[in-house]
């Protein structure tokens, strides 16, 4: 399986591929820290939810990892994507035929295929995460917050716990993406339904029936980045995406080791 997962990770590494994803979230990362300093004085809000974050919560332990925690929210969507196509993919371009000739084993491919995007998905986080610290560092002066917190044990702690969850939801995301590219075999299909799911239609259900929030998917993905919220629990999230993850990857698994790959 070793051999798998070398040979996933030199297909993730294509230019196409890995410079594509590293303009993405770099891009997504200077954007949404910047908004935050740069508009910390406006009326519109510096916040994802359009709430003004002025300097003295931003001077506090937490404001290192503000700016990462909110680029974290998009990650999950670039991950769904990048795990979807590479899956599908296999399908729709035929080569899966040529791996299972020289691995028969579509457990141990499967399986190789998740560590190695499991790898990047880490390496992606870890990106976004170290980009968006050294700009927030670079425009804090010109904001006025006081970065003395930032350095302490506390916003060290703070900083590992954050990176955490946010690659745990990034995998939740990335997961739910691979299964979808599974079950439907075509990767334009598989991001569109993830993308229309997650982006649109779970915001809609949610806001005309707001008990089903807790339950659907995307909602406690995104919840384990955020490390929890008074409304829903950490420990409620982590159980709910299990839950989905199991059954679906358990019904991908049972498909991929089925299905005819002939055509």
């Amino acid at each position: 399986m070793i051999r798998v997962v070398i040979a996933e990770l030199r297909k993730l590494r294509r230019p196409t591929l890995l410079l594509g994803t590293i303009a993405t979230v770099g891009g997504l990362s200077a954007l949404f820290t910047s908004i935050i300093f740069l508009m910390i004085d406006s009326e519109d809000g510096n916040s994802r939810r359009g709430e003004s974050i002025g300097p003295e919560e931003l001077s506090q332990a937490t404001g290192l990892v503000y700016g990462f925690r909110l680029v974290g929210a998009f990650l999950g969507i670039v991950a769904l994507c990048i795990f979807a196509s590479q899956t599908a993919q296999e399908y729709s371009l035929g080569t899966l035929r040529n791996l299972l000739v020289r691995q028969p084993s579509r457990m141990k491919i499967l399986a190789g295929k998740f560590i190695s995007m499991k790898i990047f998905a880490l390496v992606m986080v870890l990106f976004a995460g170290a980009l968006s610290i050294l700009i927030s560092f670079a425009l804090a002066g010109r904001a006025g917050v006081d970065t003395s917190a930032w350095t302490t044990s506390d916003a060290m702690e703070l900083l590992f716990k954050s990176t955490l969850n946010i690659f745990i939801a990034t995998l939740c995301f990335g997961t739910f993406g691979m299964i979808l590219g599974l079950l439907l075999r075509s990767p334009i299909s598989a991001i569109a339904v993830g993308v229309l799911w997650i982006l649109i239609l779970e915001n809609i259900l949610g806001a005309l029936i707001k008990s089903t929030g807790k339950w659907l998917p995307g909602f406690n993905f995104s919840n384990l980045g955020e490390g929890g919220n008074p409304s829903l629990s950490y420990r409620h999230s982590v159980a709910v995406s299990l839950a989905y993850l199991i059954i679906g990857g358990a019904i991908a698994a049972v498909f991929f080791k089925r299905r005819d790959v002939a055509n």
